[in-house]
């Protein structure tokens, strides 16, 4: 085949009149109106299009014991990809980068972990101590209150949840085998991630120059260039999500310290992980804290630490984050909500975590390929659903 008869990759993505030539009609399709036979074309190829969605998330769904592990190393390794590449460039030995990377990763996890066990069992006693005050004064709050309620309508409404919780012990002991599987499967699962971690850290051009191979050789440059710059994405937002957790995670914390809101240390904590979920986790773990400072503290106390949650939240979006990390375009809200409701729905807490990194993969990948910038080497210039990579800050005369 002559290179002027050989279909270049980039017309794929260029629209073409479409012929009508060798059509076959029939008298019925005369009869339909040409608005509906339009209407069924798009409807047809849309199922499809479904359908191969439906059964990719369905596999996933199966292999989750498989899948999850894998994206969370590939989630890990972008997190730790600037400080390797680092090492990398100062002349480290890659084996030592790998060993530095896990062993500093495994002794913050490690930190993290004691910290909390130490400061839940510094103030469980305390803790113990101001939730029976607590239960105490909703307890007269529903006697003094407006529901104006008895003491026989309260205990028959606990007798009532202590009759649900017997009901359902036997399906508590019954999934205590399932508890076990479980419990087998998150150590199976975290062996796992650690040895792909390994692997993506020491071997992880190797992996991927062998994955390419998988491709039409004409269509290797393209897939290339879409995965490198969606991979870029995916460092740049789990980056840009460490800076944002570990912000939120030292105001908080620190307020509810000063506030005298107990387990400030497990809230902290909990706020650093529920921030890699962008905005949803957020809200979530805020309210938490919030929660705690009205339970324990009193409603004047819960009132400052919403507002330093609020102002947290504030510092880090409007002021440290564009100047940490300059004027990237930011995500919609809505579109964060909607890709990590659908993911929760699909996935659980692991589609909502992955969600929004695997969109921005896809995003990034796809507008590689429909702008043809994979050619050039240039940063795709177009968005289907946003940008997560960095521009420059333009300059306007005014």
């Amino acid at each position: 085949m002559s290179e002027e008869q050989r279909p270049r990759l980039r017309d794929l993505f260029r629209p073409r009149p479409i012929s009508t030539e060798r059509t076959v009609t029939t008298a019925a399709d005369e009869a339909v109106p040409r608005g509906l036979r339009i209407s069924a074309a798009y409807a047809w190829r849309l199922l499809l299009i479904a359908a191969v969605v439906a059964g990719f998330i369905w596999i996933v769904i199966e292999l989750k014991l498989l899948v999850i592990p894998l994206m969370v190393s590939i989630l890990i390794t972008a997190l730790l990809w600037p400080a390797f590449q680092w090492m990398l460039r100062h002349r480290f030995p890659r084996w030592a980068a790998v060993a530095i990377s896990l062993i500093g990763t495994i002794a913050i996890v490690s930190v993290l972990m004691w910290l909390v066990v130490w400061q839940v069992r510094q103030q469980l006693p305390d803790v113990q101590k101001r939730s029976a005050d607590a239960v105490e004064q909703f307890r007269q709050f529903l006697l003094d209150g407006p529901l104006h309620l008895s003491e026989a309508q309260i205990q028959g409404y606990i007798d009532q949840g202590l009759k649900i919780v017997n009901e359902q012990a036997q399906t508590l002991l019954n999934g205590a085998l399932a508890v076990g599987t479980t419990a087998a499967h998150v150590i199976t699962g975290a062996v796992l991630a650690l040895f792909i971690l390994i692997c993506l850290l020491a071997d992880g051009g190797r992996i991927w120059r062998w994955t390419l191979r998988l491709f039409p050789r004409a269509a290797r440059p393209a897939a290339d260039a879409a995965a490198t710059n969606g991979f870029a994405t995916l460092v740049n937002y789990a980056r840009t999500q460490l800076f944002v957790a570990a912000i939120d995670a030292v105001g908080i914390g620190v307020g509810a310290a000063l506030l005298g809101v107990p387990l400030a240390i497990p809230v902290a904590v909990l706020v650093f992980l529920g921030s890699f979920v962008p905005i949803v986790g957020a809200v979530v773990t805020g309210a938490i804290a919030v929660l705690l400072a009205l339970v324990y503290n009193g409603p004047w106390i819960a009132l400052a630490m919403l507002g330093v949650v609020l102002a947290v939240q504030q510092l880090e979006g409007h002021i440290l984050q564009p100047i940490m990390m300059g004027s990237a375009v930011k995500v919609h809200p809505l579109a964060v909500v909607l890709v990590v409701a659908g993911g929760s729905m699909v996935g659980g807490i692991p589609g909502a975590l992955f969600a929004v990194p695997l969109a921005a993969f896809v995003n990034v990948a796809a507008v590689t390929i429909s702008t043809g910038s994979w050619r050039t080497g240039d940063q795709p210039d177009a968005d289907l659903i946003w940008s997560t990579v960095p521009r420059e800050r333009t300059r306007r005369n005014r």
